[in-house]
């Protein structure tokens, strides 16, 4: 009778314990992770660079500027168009490469978002421009672009509507013209404005909380496997270039990215290792849109850049963990639609 009990207890052990095991996940070590994340990361400033010398004027003008069609040649193309900041948008258009303002004309390259740009170490996949204020005047006189064919007719342009005169006046006292300076200076400000919140910059703060445990453990991930070789920082990219295909040849060999700026041969392939902050809503990703998805993008990241191929669970989890950077209000809208 004794060993019948015994027997009926063990069973009932063995029975709860394998439940419980399969009910149950990895205990994950956030305080850990975190800590080691904050030796690899940072929060995103509160100001970015430039910024002290902005005034609420300025930056309103930038702003009009930003969202006027008129900057463009057929008076239907603005930054916006390309850099999109319509609701629920993350500063970019997704799509692989963008229509210029002229019927028929198209981008070679993606466009890359605007939010968060200013804190970069330079503008634009190929990084030949050294700031905000040189880039937003690039795309105006880009024939493939907005196509505007100086900076004198822009200016003339302008000149001639009346809001802008005052507008530039109030902007810009001490030299109240509208100016091509003044114009790059203006849009620039008001990009300056466009800094993100996200949950892991919370979590970098301290709060373990701020993360799930599945997007920790896909930073756990992303840490180990080396994706911070390059993605590092309070952007996790954005402050070098890299070759675009170092352990594997990526599938466009047309583009030779910063060659073209430098006639560097070293240079050939290189492009700025992008931003990963508001990567969830940014897609289709790489310098050509050549990646349909996040997922495919990771995965191939892993092949070409690391040499390390992810597995499918690790790729999910790493994406998991990458839905963490997007902007809370931002990912508020996209859960709406």
């Amino acid at each position: 009778m004794k060993k019948t009990i015994n027997l009926l207890l063990l069973t009932g052990f063995i029975i709860s314990f394998a439940t419980a095991c399969g009910d149950s996940k990895p205990e994950v070590n956030k305080v850990a992770i975190m800590e080691s994340a904050k030796k690899v990361f940072a929060k995103l400033p509160s100001q970015m660079p430039g910024s002290e010398n902005d005034t609420p004027e300025k930056i309103a003008l930038g702003k009009k500027l930003y969202f006027d069609n008129r900057l463009s040649a057929t008076d239907k193309q603005s930054c916006n168009s390309c850099h999109s900041l319509d609701p629920g948008k993350a500063g970019v258009d997704n799509l692989k490469t963008s229509p210029g303002a002229k019927a028929g004309t198209i981008g070679t390259r993606n466009s890359p978002t605007v939010l968060n740009a200013g804190f970069q170490f330079s503008q634009f996949w190929d990084g030949r421009a050294k700031d905000l204020k040189e880039q937003a005047l690039g795309p105006i006189l880009n024939p493939i672009e907005m196509g505007m064919s100086s900076a004198e007719i822009v200016t003339e342009k302008l000149s001639a509507i009346k809001e802008y005169k005052e507008a530039f006046a109030k902007a810009f006292p001490d030299n109240p013209k509208v100016t091509w300076d003044n114009i790059g200076e203006a849009i620039a400000a008001f990009e300056r404005t466009l800094i993100t919140k996200d949950r892991f910059d919370n979590f970098l703060s301290g709060n373990p909380k701020a993360l799930s445990d599945n997007e920790v453990l896909g930073l756990k991930v992303f840490m180990n496997k080396g994706c911070t070789t390059c993605h590092i920082g309070a952007l996790l990219g954005g402050n070098m270039y890299q070759k675009m295909g170092l352990y594997k040849p990526y599938s466009d060999t047309t583009d030779m990215g910063r060659f073209d700026v430098t006639g560097n041969e070293a240079e050939k392939f290189m492009f700025k290792v992008p931003t990963l902050r508001n990567i969830a809503l940014t897609a289709p990703y790489f310098h050509d849109g050549g990646s349909p998805t996040l997922e495919d993008a990771v995965k191939q990241m892993s092949e070409m850049q690391l040499a390390t191929p992810l597995t499918p669970e690790e790729i999910k989890l790493v994406v998991t963990f990458l839905g963490s950077l997007t902007d809370k209000e931002l990912a508020k809208a996209n859960t709406k639609k």
